[in-house]
């Protein structure tokens, strides 16, 4: 599956509080008796919290990391040196935030706070209508392209925080962010291997306005209805088999076994045929051994970014040996876009695995689900 990875901001800057007329002595920060709060499926973060400040601990920020980040948040006055070690403390509840992956607009808008985005990078990414609007009303400016960041808009703009993401430890930009003072947090959802963990991440932006109520609610429901889905998938007797990706110049890529897309399939109660491939990521292969192993499977979900049957022939003869290309059992999650091309599964889904899980189902089983329509996927003509 693409990941639409942007290089952008990492900061460890302390920035400034805003004027407040609670604050909080040494003695009660120092006796502060922290517990934390339940994060069940999530691996790259931990929330704990006393009377006074939360803590979010990033403890994953991208595969690999030997390195966590710490920021504290409270909504008192508190003096930087009167806490433990931190990269980051943040006034709370934020009011204004830059984020800067698609898959960060959809938890903001289920905690009702879309309103309080005033940047984002390459607009056009974006699906949501409700967004779209705030879009089309220049209420959310244009922050830059990739690991290319203005960081003059961004000063101009002064958000509470700016919510980034990180793919390794060597940001190029982040020695120019340290000097703007703006509040910078990494956000790994992405890094997730479990569907839930992804969706978990709601718990991270709830934090950060005060909205951690709202936010255990929500994923609760996700997680019900997922659970709901994954049992109802168990009843089926037949088990299908399912290939998955497609060729970029002569090399064919699909998920790996361990991969979240793999995980979707597993759940529905799918055969994967590359189930036994370790790892999280795409599996190379060429299509010699493609063919051998799934020119008969019995589904072929995710097949790049193809949208049509004819598409897919009139790039390579070799894809009209599938029997899913026979059969008419092709389908795809690329062909529902936003206004402006963005691709709604890659904004969406990771917010929304139980609606993934569902369509899956409806295309292995179609019975078990019978009053479901799909969302994200697509069969192609």
């Amino acid at each position: 599956m693409e990941l639409r990875i942007i290089y952008l901001l990492i900061s460890l800057s302390i920035f400034g509080c805003k004027n407040n007329n609670e604050t909080s002595t040494i003695s009660e920060v120092e006796n502060a008796a922290i517990t934390g709060n339940e994060i069940k499926y999530a691996k790259g973060f931990e929330i704990s919290e006393t009377e006074i400040y939360k803590i979010i601990t990033i403890t994953n920020p991208w595969p690999g990391a030997d390195k966590s980040y710490t920021y504290i948040l409270s909504d008192n006055e508190i003096s930087t040196s009167e806490l433990p070690n931190h990269d980051a403390f943040i006034k709370t509840p934020i009011k204004t935030i830059v984020v800067t992956s698609t898959t960060h607009i959809p938890s903001l808008e289920m905690l009702e706070a879309e309103n309080s985005i005033v940047g984002f990078p390459n607009l056009n990414y974006i699906s949501s209508q409700k967004t779209r609007k705030l879009i089309s009303e220049e209420k959310i400016k244009e922050v830059g392209k990739n690991e290319d960041l203005n960081t003059e808009v961004l000063i101009d703009l002064n958000p509470d925080a700016v919510v980034s993401f990180a793919i390794d430890g060597n940001n190029t930009t982040l020695a120019t962010l340290e000097k703007t003072g703006i509040p910078t947090l990494i956000n790994a959802d992405w890094t997730e291997k479990h569907p839930l963990g992804k969706a978990e991440w709601i718990k991270f932006f709830g934090a950060l306005y005060n909205k951690s109520k709202e936010a255990d609610s929500i994923f609760k429901i996700i997680e019900t209805e997922y659970i709901s889905a994954k049992k109802t998938a168990a009843s089926a007797q037949k088990k299908p088999t399912v290939l998955s990706g497609a060729m970029y110049k002569d090399i064919w890529y699909m998920p790996q076994g361990d991969s979240w897309a793999a995980q979707f399939i597993k759940d529905a109660n799918g055969d994967y045929l590359w189930k036994d491939s370790e790892g999280t990521g795409s599996i190379s292969l060429n299509i010699e051994s493609v063919l051998e192993k799934g020119q008969n499977a019995d589904f072929w979900i995710g097949p790049g970014q193809y949208t049509s049957i004819q598409q897919l022939v009139d790039a390579n003869n070799a894809y009209s040996q599938f029997a899913p290309i026979k059969t008419d059992k092709v389908f795809s999650f690329t062909n529902k876009k936003g206004e402006t091309g963005g691709v709604l599964y890659y904004e969406l889904a990771p917010n929304r695995p139980d609606i993934v899980l569902k369509d899956i189902i409806k295309i292995l089983h179609p019975s078990l689900l019978p009053n479901h329509e799909l969302f994200f996927f697509e069969q192609l003509k």
